[in-house]
């Protein structure tokens, strides 16, 4: 299998998800875990499917195609996972970043990112996985801005249980209506521009706060 016919089952994993675990059984668990946990892990990927995807699981784990019991610590380890290698990355940039002398480099800035994630960082990280994009984000940052590791852990643990638990309940009882198994594709699309809308009108809004001050 091509890195190409790899891109394209990750993007149209809807379209092949079933005849994925009819041919290949049990090591379907390992593709969603790598799905998730890039998606997360690496800003670049940011595309692929997460809200949808997790859903999809839950309803092919109530046709009985997936273990429940399999699927959810499977997506929660994936999601804490590429969290914590994303912040580990992040961490690292902002350590490289520092030890130079960058004109660009907003040293005032990453020192309030480093207050707003010691003080919110639990509501921050209860919502981001539900939002396409910040979700990939939110891990980076809080890396970059040295965030405490405990506190980021587990912060990061009550986020992605949450968000695994949810999503693949809400897909084992109602992933297979017939809307939501037949618009997997817009739900994914419409999860990224959420994403990246949040994160416009975040940034916009702390611009026009600046400038008033």
């Amino acid at each position: 299998m091509t890195w190409t016919q790899l891109l394209d089952i990750s993007l149209h994993i809807d379209q092949h998800l079933g005849g994925l675990i009819l041919q290949y059984g049990a090591a379907v668990y390992a593709l969603l875990f790598a799905i998730v946990f890039c998606e997360i892990a690496f800003l670049p990927l940011f595309f692929l499917p997460g809200n949808p995807l997790i859903m999809l699981c839950g309803a092919f784990c109530a046709r009985g195609l997936l273990s429940l019991p399999v699927m959810i610590p499977l997506l929660f380890a994936a999601v804490v996972l590429g969290s914590l290698v994303n912040y580990r990355i992040g961490r690292k940039l902002g350590y490289t970043l520092l030890a130079k002398d960058h004109a660009w480099l907003d040293r005032s800035a990453l020192q309030k990112a480093h207050a707003f994630y010691e003080s919110r960082g639990g509501v921050t990280f209860l919502i981001s996985p539900f939002l396409g994009m910040i979700r990939t984000l939110a891990p980076f940052v809080a890396g970059m801005s040295a965030m405490t590791p405990r506190r980021f852990v587990l912060y990061v643990a009550g986020g992605g249980a949450l968000w695994s638990g949810s999503l693949v309940t809400a897909g084992y009882f109602f992933g297979n209506a017939p809307f939501l198994r037949d618009h997997m594709g817009t739900l994914t699309i419409l999860g990224v521009a959420l994403g990246l809308g949040a994160l416009v009108v975040s940034s916009g809004w702390r611009l026009i706060k600046t400038r008033l001050r």
